[in-house]
């Protein structure tokens, strides 16, 4: 899977960088045929420190967005993949009762 993060009007840190990739990876085990995720991270309102993370998840044929605000960015991100896992989850669901 392909990782992409961008981080508007801010640098981001190595150690962020580290937690989006591997709470991104937990992902894989839902499904496997992830091409790539686009993750990006930047404030709402500074003046409050609200952080947003909008997260676009690729997979052949469909493309999974969520967006979540928070105070912090691993609970924005963290909450975007818990979005972005019951979506996987939906489909997954779907394709299994086509099947049978």
């Amino acid at each position: 899977m392909n990782v992409q993060i961008t981080s508007r009007k801010f640098k981001c840190r190595d150690s962020l960088k580290e937690f989006i990739t591997n709470e991104l990876k937990t992902l894989e085990k839902y499904n496997d045929e992830i091409l790539e995720s686009e993750v990006i991270l930047h404030f709402t309102h500074v003046k409050d420190s609200i952080k947003t993370a909008e997260i676009n998840l690729t997979i052949p044929g469909k493309v999974f967005s969520a967006s979540e605000e928070s105070p912090e960015f691993e609970k924005s991100v963290t909450l975007a993949v818990e979005k972005i896992k019951s979506q996987l989850k939906k489909i997954k669901s779907k394709r299994l009762t086509r099947v049978k």
